[in-house]
């Protein structure tokens, strides 16, 4: 009698039959087969010789076959999708999704942190299940992908920013810094109030991440990570303010998961704060210019001034906030009110070191990005801008951007009322257009940079989120409806992009040889950095004295061998560019005036032999060693061939001679 009652309790308590709780039983099993065979594959490509990378992509393939053809085909059967290409289409990108960042994971634990892959593996293998098992749940759940659309798209576009910030900070110490990171961080090691081609910030918030976790990659970065939460932060309430909690979702995932965005909370360049204090400002206007709030001045002039401390364009939302109070009525009252002039004093003086530093240096950093820039070559860009754009905020993003401003005013949200709405959409329109129409300007008669429009597309946000969130909630056709369409596609292939990108930088991926362009992909500085410290070091045994390292390219190699050197303190006054033979240095003209390197041992490194010979050199010099070649590696590829020569006795020949 027992065995029946403890059977029929059994069923009760399972809500279903005994041969159900059997079916959950398999399930389970058919759950601890994937990671078990994930790791047996991984122990033993790597008992094979197989390099990390591959190894953990292969044990992941075969893991995820088996998930799926023993538990994922299963549930697909019992809600009539087996068939569903769409639905198969979204479980490949959770599962790629979670090969990045588990590839992640890995490379961390081994390569920074020096775990055994083979403790590794677990986390990285856990790392990865809690991107497929929520992944998975929400495709199957979700017919359709759509924001603002679909019965998930929350949970969606949660899952999205949470993963692009995830990837990031696992991310962010493990790549080779960028030429341009390596450049800044010699700006803090030169600490000062100013410099040449920018204001300090960015070399400020390197120092303190420095500080905090050392000259590494992360205490490099981990200012550009904070500086995307913040702009992030307040580009979320920015949204909310000027139309709904819908679009202010919406914002999130385009505020961590556009191209610029999301680099800027990765790279540490001056546009990581810049893009902070254009996203407080945009907030604090609003507050001021919309909600009347005379307190908001007052932050308006701390933004403006943090932002003039990071990058000059930030002046450009000066106009912009001129004209708006010019076209709205109840803005007006501001032009005769004291706030806005008093949050100028403040702007001004938090600027104020920089305004010392160029009276102290002839201007120099004024004069370098006003009339050095109009006396560039005359030429025609403005393809170049639209092309930028095109890279910063997609295509689907900057097509959206574009109908969305052409069009007349849409219907706002109904906790706006029309009259209000009216207001909203132009302060949208105007701090968008303004920045925007004075780079268009200036590229029809000169050079433009990629990144030079990025800060203000941050006003353009909000619009494009409304436009997300709100164009799914009634029936839309033509362009609005492709876009509409376009927005998960755009964002999922984004997402993909980078983790594949990162995945890369770090690990490598199997069939993908390693990029010689080293400028735009950071692969081999180590290496290259390594090798010249031992020529560094051939040389001071040879000679009795350490020669300067000299880069003969603009700050490139410069930069990086002072921060890949094994005595960073050293290398930082010991490595110089090629502005020693006529070239452009830009703050390394200051940090190594040619006249002070009268007389020194010179160990060039170039990556054409051509550049170590010709009149630029040989006259510079008393005597030349021969060039000698070398080959920059990685795990055990060949990425590009260097070259160096050492140099004897140089003298500077003033300008003129």
């Amino acid at each position: 009698m027992k065995w029946p009652v403890a059977s029929d309790l059994l069923r009760r308590l399972t809500g279903d039959s005994g041969a159900a709780f059997q079916d959950a039983e398999r399930v389970d099993i058919a759950s601890a087969i994937g990671p078990l065979a994930d790791v047996l594959v991984f122990v033993v490509a790597m008992g094979m010789g197989v390099p990390l990378g591959p190894a953990q992509i292969a044990g992941f393939i075969v893991a995820a076959v088996l998930h799926y053809f023993l538990k994922v085909r299963a549930a697909l059967a019992a809600k009539g999708r087996a068939g569903d290409l769409r639905l198969h289409g979204r479980l490949l990108v959770v599962s790629l999704m979670a090969l990045f960042l588990r590839g992640g994971v890995l490379s961390l634990l081994t390569q920074t942190w020096g775990w055994p892959a083979y403790v590794a593996i677990l986390f990285a293998i856990a790392a990865g299940l809690a991107v497929i098992r929520p992944g998975y749940a929400l495709s199957i759940a979700s017919t359709t992908w759509r924001f603002g659309s679909s019965t998930h798209w929350r949970a969606l576009a949660v899952g999205l920013v949470v993963y692009a910030f995830v990837l990031r900070l696992v991310y962010l110490g493990q790549v080779e810094l960028l030429p341009e990171e390596t450049y800044y961080w010699n700006y803090s090691r030169h600490l000062d109030i100013g410099y040449l081609d920018h204001p300090p910030m960015v070399a400020w918030l390197i120092t303190l991440g420095t500080a905090i976790f050392g000259n590494v990659e992360f205490g490099v970065r981990i200012g550009a990570l904070c500086c995307g939460l913040i702009a992030t932060f307040f580009t979320y309430r920015l949204t909310r303010n000027l139309f709904d909690e819908a679009s202010a979702l919406a914002v999130l995932v385009l505020a961590q998961v556009l191209p610029f965005f999301f680099l800027t909370g990765l790279v540490t360049t001056p546009d990581a704060p810049l893009t902070a204090a254009w996203a407080a400002s945009l907030y604090f206007l609003e507050r001021a210019l919309i909600a009347r709030r005379a307190g908001a001045w007052w932050w308006i002039g701390v933004c403006m001034g943090l932002g003039m401390l990071s990058k000059y364009s930030i002046g450009l939302l000066a106009p912009a906030t001129f004209l708006f109070m010019l076209l709205d009525p109840q803005s007006r009252r501001w032009l005769w009110r004291w706030e806005p002039y008093a949050a100028a004093v403040v702007a001004v003086a938090i600027f104020s070191p920089v305004i010392v530093w160029n009276a102290q240096h002839e201007w120099a950093s004024f004069a370098f990005q006003t009339l050095g820039r109009l006396a560039e070559t005359p030429q025609f860009a403005l393809h170049k801008l639209i092309a930028s754009a095109l890279v910063l905020i997609t295509p689907t993003g900057l097509l959206a951007i574009a109908v969305a401003l052409s069009r007349p005013r849409p219907d706002g949200p109904g906790s706006v009322g029309a009259a209000d709405f009216q207001r909203h959409w132009r302060f949208v329109q105007v701090f968008v257009l303004v920045p925007l129409s004075v780079f268009v300007a200036f590229s029809l008669r000169h050079e433009v940079k990629l990144d030079w429009t990025g800060a203000p597309w941050v006003a353009a946000l909000p619009a494009l989120a409304f436009g997300m969130a709100s164009l799914g909630e009634g029936p839309v056709r033509g362009t609005l409806a492709w876009i509409h369409g376009a927005w998960v596609p755009t964002v999922l292939v984004v997402v993909l992009f980078f983790g594949a990108g990162l995945q890369y930088l770090a690990l490598g991926l199997p069939g993908v040889g390693y990029s010689k362009k080293m400028e735009l992909v950071p692969i081999g500085w180590r290496d290259l950095g390594r090798q010249v410290h031992g020529v560094v070091e051939e040389v001071r045994t040879r000679t009795g004295e350490a020669p300067l390292i000299v880069g003969l390219d603009r700050y490139f190699i410069a930069s990086e061998l002072a921060f890949y050197a094994p005595d960073q303190v050293q290398s930082v006054k010991g490595t110089s560019s090629g502005h020693l033979f006529g070239a452009m240095g830009l703050m390394y003209e200051r940090w190594f005036p040619p006249q002070s390197q009268q007389g020194r041992t010179l160990l060039l490194v170039a990556w054409d032999a051509k550049d170590l010979a010709g009149p630029s050199i040989e006259s510079r010099v008393q005597r030349l060693d021969p060039i000698r070649d070398g080959v920059v590696t990685r795990d055990g590829g060949v990425i590009r061939p260097f070259h160096y020569r050492v140099a004897y006795e140089y003298r500077d020949i003033p300008q003129g001679e």
